[in-house]
C-alpha cells in the first residue's frame, strides 16, 4: 500500500498534461478565436518556432494565402505575407519563412485528421521553417511527411469560415489573416 501511494505521489511530482497552459495556442481569426494544443512531445522543435515567431508578433496579420475547400488553409509566410509589413507582396506569399533556419522533419505517428495542424515546407522534407496549414478534414496521405504539431480543440467553425482560394492550387485573392497569434499564459 505505501509502496502504491509512493508511485502516486512521484506520478503527480513529474506528470505534466500535454495541455498545459504553455501549450495552449490563441488564434484569433475575423470571425472569433482558435484554441489550438500543441503538440511539444511529438514536435519539441517546431513547436518551439511557432511559440517564439507568436512571441514576436511575427504572424500577427500574415494571411491565408492558400486555401483549397476541403482540404487546408495555409497561413505564415511571415517573410512576404504579412498584410501590416510594408514588405508585403500576396504575389509572393508562400514562397517566404522567418529569418530563421529551417527545421528538421520530426514525422511522428500522428495522423492529419480535421483540425490538424502542420507544417508547410519544400519538396525537402527538412525545410518547414514558419509556414503552416490547417486541416479542414482528414488527409492521410500527408501522414509521417508533414511535421504535425498541434490540433485545433476549440473554435474549427472559424477556421472553416477562412475565405477560400480558387483553381486546385487554392490561391486566395483579397485572403484573410490572422489577427493574432498567442500563446497562453
Amino acid at each position: 500500500m505505501i509502496k502504491k501511494l509512493l508511485l502516486i505521489l512521484v506520478f503527480l511530482l513529474i506528470y505534466k498534461p500535454t495541455n498545459a497552459k504553455e501549450n495552449i495556442m490563441i488564434l484569433k481569426l475575423k470571425d472569433g478565436d482558435v484554441v489550438i494544443e500543441l503538440f511539444n512531445d511529438i514536435a519539441p522543435k517546431h513547436v518551439e518556432r511557432i511559440k517564439k515567431l507568436a512571441k514576436e508578433k511575427k504572424y500577427d496579420g500574415v494571411v491565408f494565402h492558400r486555401v483549397i475547400d476541403g482540404f487546408m488553409a495555409q497561413t505564415g509566410d511571415v517573410q512576404h505575407g504579412n498584410s501590416n509589413s510594408d514588405k508585403f507582396n500576396l504575389k509572393m506569399a508562400g514562397t517566404g519563412g522567418s529569418e530563421y533556419p529551417d527545421l528538421k522533419a520530426e514525422f511522428s505517428g500522428a495522423s492529419h485528421e480535421r483540425g490538424t495542424l502542420s507544417m508547410a515546407r519544400s519538396s525537402d522534407p527538412d525545410s518547414a521553417n514558419s509556414q503552416f496549414f490547417i486541416c479542414f478534414q482528414a488527409a492521410k496521405h500527408l501522414d509521417r511527411q508533414y511535421t504535425v504539431f498541434g490540433k485545433v480543440i476549440k473554435g474549427m467553425e472559424f477556421v472553416d469560415a477562412i475565405k477560400r482560394g480558387e483553381g486546385s492550387n487554392g490561391e486566395v485573392t483579397d485572403p484573410d489573416k490572422i489577427i493574432s497569434l498567442t500563446i497562453e499564459k
